[in-house]
């Protein structure tokens, strides 16, 4: 009996590690996509968005779990896959042309249908005239368009494409999108689904048929939305505007009582909670914006255009926001709390001893004081800190958490750092008062 679906992950888990130190980057997706679905998959950075793809394709193995294809499960590499990269990955010493004719002669393509086929694709994605060019030559827009040439040569069913408009400027990855999607809604290229790894929300609800939610601490799928908007969609339509609220709803999650949004301390049952990637000034810099809305809250979307950044950054910077107890979150708005609103407006010095009394709350600063004050002298080389997070966290990561406690501990006076012996202890102020 033939299986309904082109693609299904079934419980698919990846661990990285050894030991004591392994780390779980999914845990148990289960997915299914099928002929003609243009799916993504979207998520805030380290939610395992690339790896699943890389599991998809068979460049990967999981942990535990299958990945199922046309109903058989998939051992190695997927042949009916491929992937365009986020970097261009074109060999800078052949033409373009050339790069794409690599991938018909992987497949065994005589020479003269190779260099027929090569500049079919060619004149497909626009580049008719671009053949004897080298990559140093062309636009990253262009560039990319020999990814994607190179990719179709081979006809893959199942397209991946992992965050391939990221590394471009914004004129050229909003034209490479629109170039994609008459490519897929004409039927011109034969490729049965696309599947998007992307952490811009609005580039997924303006392609995508199916929004995929991950979030990470593992990353796993928390929502599967549905977009029926015909092609082309219009950005600032009402109905466009209601489903990039709803998305960004389900990614942005709604504020926790405060024992399920503050998480555990390293070491403890639970999930530890990791310090969002941000700065106090950063974080500053919207709880005053929010200040200056009426009713001192807004649509988290809206903060993308209104504050000129990224999805990655608005999420981390509301996951602050509400972590430390300056804002709620709920059904997509942001609003600022009655604590928010005094910060926003304080001196400097108020709003370290603010930030100070907040931050001894999390379980990872109470955590890192209490190591500190049963250290000998009361102080602690950076690396031993980091190899404790290791348990908790990857080593990228366990790196990353370490400096943001430093710099969060630093601006509340809290804790000082010697960066010549990379030595945390607590500032001598709240050594005193303690």
């Amino acid at each position: 009996m033939k299986n309904a679906h082109l693609l299904e992950l079934r419980g698919v888990t990846q661990k990285y590690g050894r030991g004591e130190r392994r780390f779980t980057a999914v845990e148990k997706v289960n997915l299914t996509i099928d002929e003609g679905e243009f799916v993504a998959l979207l998520g805030p950075s380290g939610c395992g968005k690339s790896t699943l793809l890389r599991i998809i394709t068979g460049l990967n193995q999981p942990t535990e779990g299958l990945v199922i294809y046309r109903g058989q499960p998939l051992t190695g590499v997927n042949p009916h896959a491929t992937i365009v990269f986020q970097t261009f990955a074109l060999f800078p010493w052949l033409t373009v042309q050339q790069n794409v004719e690599v991938a018909l002669k992987a497949r065994g393509m005589p020479a003269q249908l190779r260099t027929v086929r090569a500049i079919e694709l060619l004149d497909l994605v626009g580049l008719d005239g671009f053949e004897t060019a080298f990559p140093r030559e062309l636009s990253g827009g262009m560039r990319q368009k020999v990814g994607f040439a190179r990719a179709m040569a081979v006809e893959p069913e199942l397209l991946c494409l992992d965050e391939a408009f990221s590394a471009l400027d914004v004129l050229s990855a909003e034209s490479l999108r629109g170039e994609l999607l008459e490519l897929w809604t004409s039927g011109s290229i034969p490729t049965k689904a696309i599947l998007m790894v992307t952490h811009n929300i609005e580039e997924a609800v303006l392609m995508a048929d199916r929004v995929v939610v991950m979030d990470k601490q593992p990353g796993r799928v928390i929502a599967d939305q549905k977009i029926t908007l015909p092609h082309p969609r219009q950005r600032k339509s009402p109905q466009f505007l209601e489903l990039l609220d709803r998305v960004y709803a389900q990614l942005a999650g709604q504020t926790q009582p405060e024992y399920i949004e503050l998480g555990s301390a390293p070491g403890e049952a639970g999930r530890t909670r990791a310090l969002p990637d941000v700065s106090v000034s950063e974080l500053a810099g919207l709880l005053e914006f929010l200040d200056e809305m009426p009713g001192n809250r807004t649509d988290v979307y809206r903060l993308e255009q209104e504050l000129n950044l990224g999805t990655d950054p608005v999420l981390a910077l509301t996951e602050a926001a509400e972590l430390l107890g300056f804002a709620t979150i709920a059904k997509g708005d942001i609003a600022l709390t009655p604590l928010g609103e005094t910060f926003a407006e304080a001196s400097i010095l108020a709003r370290k001893e603010i930030l100070a009394t907040r931050i001894r709350r999390l379980p990872m600063f109470r955590w890192l004081l209490a190591m500190l004050d049963a250290a000998d002298k009361g102080q602690l080389d950076r690396d031993v800190v980091r190899l404790a997070l290791e348990l908790e966290f990857s080593p990228e990561e366990a790196a990353r958490q370490v400096d943001l406690a430093i710099q969060w501990g630093r601006y509340a006076e809290l804790l000082a750092y010697d960066d010549n012996t990379e030595t945390i202890f607590r500032e001598p102020a709240e050594v005193a008062a303690g």
